[in-house]
């Protein structure tokens, strides 16, 4: 994302990163390339929050929450977390959505085991928070949207598992909410405000993407955050 031309003469700037995975980063169902700035959530983001913020894009594609994937390489969120959170410091909020690809056949997880490793996560995120942001960091926990009831036609289909990815999907906003209660962070189900598009059943359009970023600037709002 372009810097604000007014990031170097307003040091005062909150810096919001988003992590996350091919939702984060923008990923257009129907052709696979990357929307444009303006459309991607972050960006809509960042055009609300004018000069108040710098939001940082940290997007991948395939990215798991703490998952090796030997099919496709470094997709481990776990093993990049520290490097980008100390490139990026220093940091006032961070905004995590990941969960999606942890639905995928190959990795056979039932919602337990994906609010396991996201536990783990938040656990590495916040003792991070505590050593090296002196705990001022505020982190909001946002569940994925539910995978879309046309998977079963969806090229992405078999690699999801085809129906349990969308019985699985629908488990994970209650348990995400409980480890944000556990660890005192804040909590957006996505779900309740976007809806993934009927082409592949997993990634945004550009209208849902909008929505998307409208809510969670409301959500940082509400919360104080920014």
């Amino acid at each position: 994302m372009r810097i604000k031309q007014t990031e170097m003469a307003h040091t005062d700037m909150k810096r919001i990163l988003c992590f996350g995975d091919s939702l984060t980063w923008g990923y257009e169902p129907k052709e696979g390339v990357r929307l444009d700035s303006d459309s991607r959530w972050t960006g809509v983001l960042n055009s609300l929050t004018g000069d108040e913020c710098i939001v940082i894009e940290e997007g991948q594609n395939g990215r798991t929450i703490a998952t090796d994937d030997p099919e496709e390489g470094e997709k481990n969120g776990m093993l990049y977390l520290v490097p980008c959170l100390e490139s990026q410091s220093p940091l006032d909020v961070m905004v995590l959505m990941l969960g999606t690809n942890n639905l995928k056949r190959k990795f056979g997880y039932d919602a337990s085991d994906i609010a396991s490793e996201m536990s783990r996560f938040l656990q590495k995120v916040i003792a991070h928070n505590n050593a090296k942001l002196e705990g001022k960091m505020k982190i909001l926990l946002v569940s994925p949207p539910l995978v879309g009831e046309h998977i079963e036609s969806s090229r992405f289909g078999e690699s999801f598992g085809f129906g349990k990815s969308i019985k699985v999907s629908m488990e994970l906003a209650p348990l995400y909410k409980e480890l944000a209660d556990k660890y005192s962070i804040a909590f957006m189900d996505a779900a309740k405000v976007c809806t993934v598009s009927e082409t592949d059943s997993i990634h945004l359009d550009a209208d849902e993407q909008i929505k998307l970023g409208k809510a969670i600037y409301a959500k940082l709002k509400e919360e104080n955050f920014i």
